[in-house]
């Protein structure tokens, strides 16, 4: 047996096309919304220059929720994670269609993002919709909720939203 444990991830990689589009909306977009994974904690009024509440989205996928929130909500500012590159392409051209100026993106794995990047008690809101493995076998090595299990992220009358299509209710337990 190894000495060495493999880290959880929080996905499975199946980078799909980059388009043209997607492409292009990454190299020029990203410098101005996107958000370099580092291990220095974020500092979200520096990053949106002002003191907002913020909600932050695991798996934004092509980001409809995200931008659709950020829109109907511009004194809030979010953060979307997502590591499928063309989807975060697509939010980016959406972000820029809008106008949004109080979203940003990091494409990178959520749990390291969660671990180093996002202080206790510094989000008001968390987001991870139907994050279980579907039923199919394929799909058993799928987004979990399992390793994001931070719950102190959130301050005292923050929001953990996880709504599950795994027939056991979702991995996470509840916290009280």
């Amino acid at each position: 047996m190894s000495d060495t444990i493999r880290r959880i991830r929080s996905f499975v990689r199946r980078e799909g096309r980059f388009t043209p589009g997607q492409q292009q909306a990454w190299e020029r977009l990203m410098p101005q919304f996107g958000i370099e994974f580092s291990d220095q904690p974020l500092d979200f009024e520096r990053l949106f220059g002002r003191d907002a509440p913020v909600t932050l989205e695991i798996g934004s996928g092509n980001g409809e929720t995200l931008v659709t929130l950020a829109a109907a909500h511009p004194e809030n500012d979010y953060i979307g994670i997502e590591v499928h590159r063309p989807g975060v392409g697509r939010l980016l051209r959406r972000i820029e269609e809008l106008e949004l100026s109080n979203v940003r993106v990091i494409c990178h794995d959520a749990v390291e993002v969660v671990e180093r990047m996002v202080l206790d008690a510094s989000l008001d809101a968390v987001l991870l919709y139907f994050p279980d493995p579907w039923h199919k076998k394929r799909h058993t090595n799928a987004v979990s909720a399992a390793p994001i299990r931070r719950a102190a992220l959130l301050q005292t009358q923050g929001h953990w939203s996880l709504p599950s299509g795994n027939r056991l209710g979702g991995l996470c337990p509840p916290y009280g």
